[in-house]
């Protein structure tokens, strides 16, 4: 491994940031539009880093930085020293919470709660980013045990041993039309099959927790057709009558308010589930990462999903 404590490596703190930043958006001009820098002042940090290091950290191709096998291992053993670093540079800031935090959000979470939640926290730490992704559950598990994002909220349980789980809150999902009639009347859900069912992709906490809820049965269930964007299922559950799916009851609550959609009555199953906040057990747990976990738990206990 490079020595970085050489004496005449000064490698600086913000050398290393903007190294971190670019290791995810090697954009340069997106990040000096970002950081309100000049391009120019970037690159130079980054060439001295390399400088100092005494090898080249990014491949060079065409106008784009690829971080290459020497920059990946440096990033791997130096970014939670960095990390800890920063805490302690903060601990003698007023404003101690200050930095940049990677999240992953499922589908139902990213789109109906996790924004409240950021534009919150960043009102009360004007000093931190946060930068913010939707995936799947499974995907965003996969993201926390690769260290490429800090903390993950998804929609199903996990049983990875690397994983820490937090409960943050619990929602229940229905199954819903865009026809009134079957709203008046009550089914077991195998007398629904026959409807054409719209449900998200594989990989989704809703979906894995639907087709569970099936058990046995669910093998008798033909999926019409997979959607990614819940616009995209109001608008065809609107337009089609003999369409269903089967989504938090957070995601349609204006429509079942304006009677655009409609909630169907079920006998003998269970959609009730529950949200986490997931990270990995040994993560670096800077003062960032505490205040926003700790603002997130406290906000999703305020939700009634």
């Amino acid at each position: 491994m490079i020595d970085i404590l050489n004496k005449e490596s000064k490698v600086t703190l913000k050398e290393l940031e903007l190294f971190y930043y670019l290791c995810d958006n090697s954009h340069i001009s997106q990040l000096a539009e970002k950081l309100r820098m000049s391009q120019s002042a970037i690159s130079l940090a980054i060439k001295s880093l390399e400088k100092k290091l005494q090898e080249p950290l990014f491949d060079r191709i065409g106008k784009k930085l690829i971080l290459n096998e020497r920059g990946r291992i440096f990033k791997e053993k130096t970014y939670n020293h960095f990390l800890a670093l920063k805490d302690a540079e903060n601990l003698f800031k007023k404003d101690k919470v200050s930095g940049i935090l990677r999240i992953a959000s499922s589908k139902t979470i990213g789109d109906f709660v996790i924004p409240q939640i950021i534009f919150d926290f960043l009102t009360n730490f004007p000093n931190t980013k946060i930068i913010k992704d939707i995936q799947n559950s499974s995907e965003i598990v996969s993201l926390v045990l690769s260290g490429k994002i800090d903390i993950g909220f998804i929609e199903s349980q996990s049983l990875e041993l690397n994983l820490i789980k937090e409960e943050v809150a619990s929602d229940r999902l229905i199954v819903v039309s865009g026809d009134k009639k079957l709203s008046q009347k009550v089914f077991y859900i195998d007398q629904l099959f026959s409807k054409k069912w719209l449900l998200r992709e594989s990989g989704s906490g809703t979906r894995e927790l639907f087709l569970n809820a099936l058990g046995s049965i669910s093998k008798e269930l033909e999926i019409f057709m997979e959607f990614s964007e819940f616009e995209e299922m109001k608008t065809l559950l609107a337009n089609n009558p003999d369409a269903l799916s089967c989504v938090s009851k957070i995601v349609v609550e204006k429509e079942l308010e304006r009677e655009e959609l409609f909630e169907l009555k079920l006998r003998n199953i269970s959609l009730e589930r529950k949200l986490y906040m997931i990270y990995h057990k040994d993560k670096y747990k800077s003062a960032l990462f505490e205040a926003f976990a700790l603002f997130a738990k406290s906000r999703f206990r305020s939700y009634d999903i």
